[in-house]
């Protein structure tokens, strides 16, 4: 985007884009390290997370408030303005992104230590690791305003819900095998669902940078492949 004839507009715009690029790396590691509590059964680090999470309402309210002042005194059309809007997308979607990461952390409180196998919990980690690099790309997508990079993260929806519904069946073979894996099997299929649901927001994420570049949407039906039909909560 050219350089507005008053400099300050672009310093606000920049300041939007900082506080969106602060919430993804908050964000980012309440997941990453969300996961890693639950493998290793660190309940200080989950509360740590938990707690973490409060930065990032705190930066979507700073967001919204720098949004509301733009449009005030700017007026901004085209896209400037889909940028504008991008970004209070982005920023609602980066704040789920933290709930959901918290509620992970929150699991690995209600197990308090009793995940008997990590080898259970190895599939949760796997699809973090592909839920996370969607994070990292379509957010790195945002900075560099590359719709072909979004457009790439979208397509790649279908490998987190491939996995999640394979884990879904692994996890539920355990469940069917051994009744004292019921417990710590649905612990484990709660992270799962809020994983897979974070991929599904890097998802939109890709959609509305790419809306934010071309001034189009993406209009074909995502790829899904979960084939569970369940929702866990």
């Amino acid at each position: 985007m050219s350089e507005h004839t008053v400099s300050s507009y672009d310093e606000e715009l920049t300041a939007l884009a900082s506080r969106i690029a602060e919430m993804g790396g908050i964000a980012e590691t309440i997941v990453t390290n969300s996961v890693s509590a639950l493998m290793t059964q660190d309940l200080s680090l989950a509360q740590a997370m938990i707690d973490r999470d409060a930065r990032l309402d705190e930066l979507l309210l700073d967001v919204e408030s720098k949004l509301i002042e733009i449009v005030a005194r700017r007026q901004p059309m085209a896209a400037d303005l889909r940028e504008i809007m991008a970004a209070g997308r982005i920023a609602n979607d980066l704040e789920r992104v933290g709930d959901l990461a918290k509620n992970v952390a929150k699991r690995v409180i209600a197990i308090d230590s009793d995940l008997k196998s990590k080898k259970l919990a190895l599939g949760v980690e796997h699809i973090t690791e592909l839920a996370l690099s969607q994070l990292k790309d379509v957010l790195d997508a945002y900075t560099k305003k590359d719709a072909v990079e979004a457009q790439k993260v979208r397509e790649r929806d279908n490998e987190v819900d491939a996995i999640y519904t394979s884990l879904f069946r692994e996890l539920l073979t355990y469940m069917m095998e051994d009744p004292r894996n019921i417990t710590q099997c649905a612990h484990l299929l709660f992270c799962a669902k809020n994983i897979e649901r974070i991929g599904d927001h890097a998802t939109n994420i890709a959609e509305n940078v790419y809306y934010m570049v071309t001034g189009e949407r993406l209009t074909d039906e995502r790829p899904k492949v979960d084939e569970t039909g369940a929702t866990a909560s």
